[in-house]
């Protein structure tokens, strides 16, 4: 994924100057608060102004505004928030350590992106022909065994304690995904 350079981007280099000023006020009241209670005071502006910066972001963020965007390739532009990408990476890690989590989230994303790949460049339905999708996503001998972590007809692992995807195997899937 690359990043879309975009008003989003754009607006903080505008908005280096007030940035700027903001931090050397901050650094002043933190310098008062030492002088008047020691490092504790300090601290207490620190915290106290990194609090007001969080919502003084969210106050002047537009709701159904985002951020920035992404671009994939072959793609439209996706918006992404901060909180979705912290919230898929979660569910990233989550599902390379359990087999549970990996199919209650992981699995749905990987086999949306599989159907999508498949219908768009080959006509080919993941649901309605996976011999096919298989064969397309799995087309050397060491790709077998790939195609378990995105197989629509395996039921979701009951076993809470099993390992999930490895970062390899992971690395490897979304590699093939790109190919396809």
């Amino acid at each position: 994924m690359t990043s879309h350079a975009g008003p989003a981007g754009d607006g903080w280099r505008a908005a280096a100057p007030e940035i700027c000023i903001a931090a050397v006020l901050v650094a002043l009241a933190a310098a008062a608060g030492y002088v008047a209670a020691g490092s504790a005071g300090a601290v207490v502006v620190v915290i106290g102004a990194a609090a007001a910066a969080l919502v003084v972001m969210r106050a002047i963020t537009p709701l159904g505004t985002l951020p920035r965007e992404v671009h994939v390739a072959d793609t439209e532009t996706v918006p992404v928030t901060f909180t979705g990408y912290w919230r898929k990476r979660a569910g990233l890690v989550d599902g390379t350590h359990s087999l549970a989590a990996y199919d209650a989230g992981l699995r749905g994303t990987l086999q949306h992106l599989l159907a999508a790949r498949l219908a768009e460049r080959h006509g080919v339905s993941l649901h309605d022909d996976p011999d096919t999708a298989r064969r397309l996503l799995c087309p050397r001998p060491r790709d077998d065994a790939l195609w378990y972590w995105v197989d629509p007809a395996r039921p979701p692992s009951q076993a809470g304690k099993q390992p999930g995807i490895p970062p390899r195997t992971l690395a490897r899937l979304i590699d093939r995904l790109e190919q396809l």
